[in-house]
């Protein structure tokens, strides 16, 4: 393969997928306490919501990969490729991108290699990536890949309904999203990320209300290219999203996938949403 496609954990792409689109991940690290385990790689995503949701487990929390990390990753693709694409989640969230920029030095890799900052996490980031990872097994050049990457990227959009906003407050990462801090009972908030920081979008009593304004925000966006829905710990709310878009936009193939470890520490149990990258206008 001409050009190879880098990514964190925080992307979320479906293992067999990544598998199909020869993506190679590098994992973000998962403390609680003093244990530290590597997301998706130590720690599957099954024992991760085990862990967070037992009685008087501790509260985890993330760090970034080292700069060591991304430099032994291009070393060894290095070897095998003219280029390489590394495409990672909002430098506003994560010292991730920074490492990764490092860590290209630190490789002594001869290819070219670019890091991108997708300004995004999670579903949206794993859309860009997959996109990128088909793109660069269809032969197109590192140029193209870059391109339409970036290009991309302002159209990319993730949100969707949390449970409660304890996680992404007490995560540090709530953003503007406080505004939508309340006590009503039964209130499900619905968040977006965008440009790297949380968003509020509003406050909708009941799940079934939230699901039902979650498939109305997609249909709102307009015509989509690309799109992802995904969960924490609510299979049954990502189904119902999956089976809105495959009805109403059946031409376009719809990634099903669990939220790792990396962003269930900050969206909490419950959670579902989408990603999306909107058509060119």
């Amino acid at each position: 393969m001409a050009v190879r496609v880098v990514t964190d954990s925080s992307a979320d792409l479906p293992a067999a997928l990544i598998e199909e689109l020869g993506i190679t991940v590098v994992p973000l690290y998962i403390y609680f306490g003093d244990e530290v385990l590597r997301d998706g790689v130590e720690l599957t995503r099954q024992q991760f919501y085990d862990r967070l949701t037992s009685c008087g487990s501790i509260r985890p929390r993330t760090a970034a990969p080292s700069s060591a990390d991304f430099a032994a990753v291009y070393k060894e693709l290095a070897v095998h490729t003219d280029g390489i694409v590394s495409l990672h989640l909002s430098r506003k969230l994560s010292a991730t991108y920074y490492a990764a920029v490092v860590g290209i030095s630190e490789s002594g890799a001869k290819c070219r290699i670019e890091v991108l900052d997708s300004t995004s996490a999670s579903l949206g980031l794993g859309l860009l990536v997959a996109q990128a990872a088909e793109l660069a097994q269809s032969g197109a050049s590192m140029n193209d890949v870059l391109e339409t990457t970036m290009s991309a990227i302002p159209r990319t959009r993730f949100f969707g309904v949390l449970d409660t906003l304890e996680y992404l407050h007490k995560g540090g990462r709530i953003g503007r999203a406080s505004a939508l801090f309340g006590s009503v009972l039964q209130v499900k908030p619905i968040v977006g990320l965008l440009d790297g920081t949380a968003y509020p979008i509003e406050r909708v009593r009941g799940r079934e209300r939230a699901l039902t304004r979650v498939c109305q925000l997609i249909s709102d966006f307009g015509p989509i290219e690309r799109i992802a829905v995904g969960h924490t710990t609510d299979e049954e709310g990502m189904n119902t999203l999956a089976d809105y878009v495959a009805h109403t936009a059946p031409h376009l193939h719809v990634i099903r996938t669990q939220c790792g470890a990396t962003l269930g520490t900050y969206l909490g149990p419950r959670a579902f949403g989408a990603g999306l990258i909107l058509a060119r206008s």
